[in-house]
């Protein structure tokens, strides 16, 4: 998406040259007036940062809304810079998300008045799915902390929402929720003379079905639907969609609930099925003839697999993962479709936190959070980011130990299609909780790994520049490795004269095991070979501490401190700990 910027100022052109010099996507669009430009950049670009009155704005543009789903974001900034107005397209637009952007950038507040923000709620429109019906009033109504009853297919990985919302399941004589809600409908109406959903009461649906609207109903359209698309060489886009939104509409599916077409991998440039999926917004997935030919199928073809080498292309491309078959192939002169109902996956994200400092979070991680239905971690963690957690927010905490009771709750909720967010200190990656988790998620959860600042780097930061050159990560706790092993990784570390970087050094119940480190290290490196020891980087209470390798006293080091040993070339400058980039040191 390319921003245009539009400044009317000498000081507005400064500010939106910062922009630009950040964004290679942004330019400064200019005219004869200032109104001329704004227009320009109304038409030509995906989203507007104008540096100008909100009314100003308001008034030019007025003339130009069309409707917020292709409307471009506009965000407005004051002639000093010091708030960025999200005004239009908020979340349709981005402009929410591009008023914190353009606000990091200039040092200014990003003004946020969509109500679903303000407020901490994910907006429905947010979510990444298609949505129907009356969204702005079932928006408000559980804004509005009124019951509203979400009804789904299947269990998928939505964000936390408020309590007002309660999620239902299906009576024993529906097939799904929203069949029942569908029968709910037609029974309110053959009742009730003036119509509407017969209880009165406020509706979310999460279904792939094409299902009756009222004003107080919406309806969430998940990814569920894969459409297998066989074809004659040449065939017409014209003739491929129309099959399919034949097919869809028969089975009474919804466009909008396609997760992408499949096709065989010999139909990967055959611009017909291409542009339809264009069309449609969704992506086209090929898979070899083998391996569609391994796929069960009712309606198999001998002459298919003559020709293409499986005797299924549309049935079994849509089956091919494990789907359910919904629409059973059917063809029109050059082309054949089938559609396939796929389960839900779940959603895993794997979070680092970062050391302890707020500002050491990754904003992916607060999205992540924020994202997120069931948090899961070490409870002093979860208690750091317990403010970035939505309304409704399942918490299972637990205390040190029960890592891997953890890494098994937040995969069997995640295997049970909740979105989940399995948060560690540092990197989730770095002794940390990914490790035990992805050993237990299988297919069925999607796994989201987001990197963290890691306890080691932000020791670094501090010392200086310890790790400018080879280093190496060991941890001293015998916990899960056998000393033994330790100690043999200590001594290679030591031998190829590598930076160390020293996890859980000591403790307690562990007071000799360090100092059994350094005189290997030191048997390997000169006795000035520098030594640091953070403690509590970037949490309160931090504290740095420099030594060598003959001096350090391990009494100084607990298992809140990060040790980093130098290599040979590691030297003190200035105060501060640095290992060359290369191997010559200029004296």
């Amino acid at each position: 998406m390319t921003v245009g910027l539009v400044a009317a100022t000498a000081a507005g052109r400064r500010h939106a040259r910062i922009l630009a010099d950040a964004w290679p996507h942004a330019r400064l669009v200019e005219s004869a007036g200032v109104a001329d430009a704004l227009r320009t950049a109304w038409t030509e670009h995906g989203a507007v940062v104008a540096f100008l009155a909100t009314g100003a704005v308001v008034r030019i543009l007025a003339p130009l809304l069309g409707d917020k789903r292709t409307d471009p974001a506009v965000v407005v900034v004051d002639e000093a810079a010091r708030h960025a107005v999200a005004l239009l397209g908020g979340h349709a637009g981005g402009a929410n998300t591009l008023a914190g952007e353009v606000a990091a950038l200039l040092d200014a507040r990003p003004v946020v008045t969509t109500a679903t923000d303000a407020v901490g709620l994910p907006g429905l429109d947010t979510l990444g799915w298609p949505v129907e019906g009356a969204v702005a009033a079932v928006s408000r109504a559980i804004l509005d902390g009124e019951p509203v009853r979400l009804l789904a297919d299947a269990t998928w990985p939505l964000p936390a929402l408020p309590p007002n919302v309660l999620v239902e399941t299906a009576p024993t004589d529906a097939a799904t929720p929203t069949d029942s809600v569908v029968a709910g409908r037609h029974r309110a109406d053959s009742t009730d003379p003036e119509g509407g959903t017969g209880d009165g009461g406020w509706r979310l649906l999460v279904t792939d079905r094409i299902v009756p609207l009222d004003e107080r109903t919406a309806v969430l359209r998940p990814p569920s639907l894969v459409a297998g698309i066989g074809s004659s060489r040449g065939v017409a886009a014209a003739e491929v969609s129309a099959l399919l939104h034949r097919a869809l509409a028969d089975a009474g599916l919804a466009p909008a609930s396609l997760r992408c077409l499949a096709s065989v991998d010999l139909k990967a440039d055959e611009e017909g099925i291409l542009a339809t999926a264009r069309a449609l917004g969704v992506p086209l997935r090929t898979r070899p003839a083998a391996e569609l030919a391994a796929v069960d199928v009712p309606h198999p073809s001998e002459v298919v697999r003559a020709v293409v080498g499986t005797p299924s292309v549309a049935e079994a491309a849509a089956l091919a993962g494990g789907g359910t078959l919904l629409v059973p192939k059917t063809a029109s002169a050059m082309a054949t479709v089938a559609v396939a109902r796929h389960a839900p996956r779940g959603r895993l994200a794997v979070v680092g936190l970062g050391p302890g400092a707020p500002d050491l979070r990754t904003p992916r991680a607060v999205a992540e959070l924020r994202r997120a239905a069931v948090v899961v971690g070490l409870d002093q963690y979860v208690d750091q980011v317990r403010d970035l957690l939505r309304p409704g927010t399942r918490v299972l905490a637990s205390g040190l130990g029960a890592e891997e009771e953890r890494a098994r709750a937040a995969v069997a909720e995640a295997t049970a299609g909740q979105a989940v967010a399995l948060v560690g200190s540092g990197d989730a990656g770095v002794y940390a909780m990914a490790s035990p988790a992805l050993e237990y998620a299988d297919e069925r959860v999607d796994v989201v790994g987001v990197p963290g600042v890691t306890a080691g780097l932000a020791a670094a930061a501090l010392l200086g520049a310890p790790i400018g050159h080879d280093h190496v990560y060991l941890s001293l706790s015998d916990l899960h490795t056998p000393w033994e092993v330790i100690e043999r990784r200590v001594a290679a570390a030591a031998e190829a004269d590598l930076v160390a970087l020293l996890y859980n050094p000591r403790s307690r119940a562990r007071d000799w095991q360090l100092g059994a480190v350094l005189k290997t290290f030191a048997a390997h490196r000169p006795p000035g070979t520098p030594v640091g020891v953070v403690r509590n980087a970037s949490r309160d209470g931090e504290q740095v501490h420099l030594a060598t390798v003959s001096t350090l006293d391990p009494a100084v080091v607990d298992m809140y401190s990060v040790v980093v040993v130098g290599s040979s070339q590691t030297r003190v400058v200035g105060g501060r700990m640095v290992t060359p980039r290369g191997y010559r040191w200029q004296r």
